[in-house]
């Protein structure tokens, strides 16, 4: 009995396919860089508020753009590296300041021409 060779036509399209789908980019498979930039900016924040003897309270006060979850992951990371390395904070000098009051409207005189009639 004589044997066949598998059809080539299946393992041809598998040839083809394979370098188009290896280079491409599937939406939504990575992260996107700019969520990962701002969770690691967040988490500094954390660790810089637990750094600078601040509670979280204060930090999510004071940083309200910062994603609560990860400033909480930041602060936590760096409470449990200062007492594993028995580091004492630093207090912070600087505080938010407060925005500066609305400018008041100046108030319009009348004139005479409208006391009159």
């Amino acid at each position: 009995m004589i044997r066949h060779p598998p059809p080539l036509r299946p393992l041809a399209l598998v040839l083809v396919l394979l370098p188009l789908l290896t280079a491409c980019e599937i939406p939504g498979v990575w992260p996107n860089p700019r969520t990962v930039e701002k969770e690691a900016e967040a988490k500094a924040i954390g660790g810089a508020c637990r750094h600078a003897l601040r509670g979280l309270e204060d930090c999510y006060t004071l940083n309200p753009q910062a994603a609560k979850a990860a400033v909480f992951a930041g602060w936590k990371d760096m409470d449990s590296y200062m007492r594993e390395n028995k580091i004492e904070g630093t207090p912070s000098v600087i505080t938010k300041s407060e925005p500066p009051p609305p400018p008041e409207k100046p108030k319009r005189k009348r004139s005479a021409a409208s006391e009159d009639s």
